[in-house]
Parts: structure tokens; sequence; C-alpha cells
């Protein structure tokens, strides 16, 4: 079996793994509120939908390493998968309506956990950056809180009006 081959099918099971979690999420967010998106055949349609994006962006950004071009050898994966994504979901409204019955919060709970442990995975690089990111951080951080509570602050303020 090929290297590639082998990559592939890494990536189809953790990519499948993804799903089954998103898919669990969904099936828990609708025990503790039975008002939420129910989980349906479509819901199981829009999770192969997403499969099938993120595969065939990952394949995409492989031929793409073939490329002259530093940029488009550069671009990452996340990148092919989303304008792949758009492509296709702009040639058929079944894989919009299809990843509609996937429920937001119960797509980014898998992703975050999967964000947080490849950033886990890297702590000895992180310990060889410099102290002066950990200020830059600090900075980025409260800024970021400072300018959400403001624009909430003036929303209230606009909605009372």
């Amino acid at each position: 079996m090929s290297s590639n081959k082998r990559r592939y099918i890494k990536y189809g099971l953790i990519l499948l793994l993804s799903v089954l979690l998103i898919l669990f999420t969904q099936e828990i967010k609708l025990l503790k509120n039975p008002d939420s998106t129910p989980v349906t055949w479509m819901t199981g349609a829009g999770l192969i939908v997403l499969w099938l994006f993120s595969m065939i962006g990952i394949m995409v950004s492989d031929l793409m390493q073939k490329s002259p071009f530093k940029i488009i050898r550069d671009f990452p994966i996340l990148g092919w998968v989303s304008i792949t994504s758009l492509i296709l979901c702009l040639v058929s409204d079944f894989f919009v309506q299809a990843i509609q019955s996937v429920d937001f919060l119960s797509i980014t709970t898998p992703i975050l956990t999967f964000a947080g442990l490849s950033v886990a995975n890297r702590l000895k690089d992180l310990r060889n950056t410099s102290w002066k990111v950990a200020i830059v951080a600090a900075f980025v951080f409260t800024g970021t809180y400072a300018g959400s509570a403001l624009l909430a602050q003036l929303g209230l303020f606009l909605a009372e009006r």
C-alpha cells in the first residue's frame, strides 16, 4: 500500500471519528434540550457531506503540492476544504440543506477539542518561543475581550432606544 493511500485512510478515519463525535454531541444536546436541532436521516447526510468535502479538500491540497507556484503549495488544507465546500454548495442546494440539519454547536465542540489537542502536542515548541509572546498574547486577549464588551454595550445601548 502506498504512503499516500495510508495517509488518506488515516485522515479518513480521523474525520470519521470527528463526524461520530459531532453526531454524539448533537444527540446529547437533544437530550438536554428537546427543542434543539433533531437528528434525522438528513443529519446523517449532512455529516457524510462534511466528511466528503474534507476528504476532497485534502486530496486537492495534495494535488496542488505539484504546482510551480509557492503560494498555491503553501495554501493550507483548511482553505482547500473551504473552497471545495463553497463550490459544491453553489452547485447543489442539497448540500446546503444537508449541512443545515447538523447543529452548529455540535460541530464546534469536537473541533475545539482537536484544536486543543494539537496545541497540547506542540507545548515543546511553545516553550522555545520568547517570553515576549506571552505579553503580546495577554494584550491580544485583553483587547479582544474589551472590544467585544464595548461592542456588546453599544448594541445594548442602541437596543434601548
